[in-house]
C-alpha cells in the first residue's frame, strides 16, 4: 500500500459527491489539493471540484490510465460496482486497484474482484492512509 500511495497520479471515484458535506466529496478534494487526479463518477453531476464528471467507468478517457478505482457506494453496490470495473478493465487493458472506504465492502465484491486478479483494499480511507504515508 505504501508504495501504491506513494506513486499515486490518478484515481477514480466512483460515487463521488458535489455536496461539500460527504466523504467523498472531502476526499476527491484532499487527493487534488495533494496533486493526484481525480476523475469523479456520478451520473447525477456535470462536475465536482471543477472536474468534468463522468457518468460511469466507460467514459473515462481511454488515454488516461487509472490507479485506483476509489468506491464510494453503499455495500449494496459494490458487487455491481466491481463488474462494471471488471467489464471496464477487459475492454481497456488496464488493472487498477480497487479501493473501498470505510464499510462499503462486501463478501461478494473482494470474491469478484479477488478471483479477476485485482487487488482490493477494503475498508479503509485513502486520505487516512495517504497522509500516513507521504505525511
Amino acid at each position: 500500500m505504501k508504495e501504491l500511495l506513494e506513486n499515486l497520479k490518478t484515481v477514480a471515484i466512483i460515487g463521488c459527491s458535489a455536496n461539500k458535506y460527504r466523504t467523498s466529496y472531502h476526499i476527491a478534494n484532499y487527493l487534488k489539493e495533494n496533486g493526484i487526479r481525480i476523475i469523479p463518477i456520478n451520473p447525477n453531476y456535470e462536475e465536482v471540484l471543477g472536474v468534468k464528471c463522468v457518468p460511469n467507468m466507460d467514459g473515462i478517457s481511454k488515454d488516461i490510465p487509472i490507479d485506483v478505482v476509489d468506491i464510494f457506494r453503499d455495500s449494496q453496490h459494490t458487487a455491481d460496482m466491481v463488474r462494471q470495473i471488471i467489464e471496464w478493465s477487459e475492454k481497456r487493458g488496464q488493472k487498477p486497484v480497487i479501493w473501498t472506504q470505510l464499510d462499503v465492502s462486501s463478501d461478494e465484491a473482494k470474491k469478484l474482484a479477488e478471483d479477476a486478479g485485482f487487488t482490493y483494499i477494503e475498508n479503509e480511507c485513502m486520505m487516512v492512509q495517504h497522509e500516513r504515508v507521504t505525511g
